[in-house]
């Protein structure tokens, strides 16, 4: 019985440590950082039945440099679109395993990471936390089925245009099992 009650009194202890770490704002991002890693899992694939078709590839973006990017030249490849803010909790939770990830990648898929901060506000968080990949910004809409609104969210595009992975929310993105997933694609 005193050790049912003492177990009791830690789980107790504990769950208020976290409510009083997320009410005061000092803490509040480091400690949502680390539950979003702990609670972050592998994207699913979506069943082949299921998957949207791109509507087209019209889609102009612009790099750090202002130089204007074409979507359009991305056809015919694996591409992994990452809808994100530096202000978004779960997007900076995520952002650990795409640089994983890109590092192996980064010359067999087209990644877009697309934020609507300004440049220097997205370059200054990618340099400050040691991050090789580029942000873009939107200068023109998104091709359909995408969408940003939600953040993060990311696409998973095959190189016919069909939507692999559809994930919104914080995900596990240099798992094992989604890199079997990009490797599959990759044999295609």
């Amino acid at each position: 019985m005193m050790k049912k009650l003492f177990s009791n009194q830690w789980a107790n202890i504990i769950f208020i440590v976290i409510i009083l770490a997320l009410i005061i704002p000092q803490t509040r991002k480091p400690i949502q950082i680390v539950v979003n890693k702990i609670f972050a899992f592998s994207p699913s694939v979506t069943d082949k039945e299921d998957r949207r078709q791109l509507e087209d590839y019209n889609w102009t973006l612009e790099s750090k440099s202002g130089e204007k990017i074409d979507f359009g030249k991305s056809k015919g490849k694996v591409i992994i679109v990452n809808y994100w803010a530096t202000w978004c909790p779960p997007c900076i939770a995520e952002m650990p395993s795409f640089q994983e990830l890109y590092v192996d990648y980064k010359d067999k898929i087209d990644f877009y990471f697309v934020s609507g901060e300004d440049h220097e506000t997205t370059n200054n968080f990618l340099k400050r936390k040691g991050y090789d990949f580029s942000s873009y910004r939107m200068l023109s809409d998104d091709p359909k089925p995408l969408n940003g609104y939600t953040l993060p969210s990311t696409y998973v595009i095959d190189q016919n245009g069909k939507i692999v992975v559809d994930k919104v929310g914080a995900a596990d993105w240099n798992s094992q099992s989604f890199r079997h997933t990009i490797d599959g694609l990759l044999k295609k």
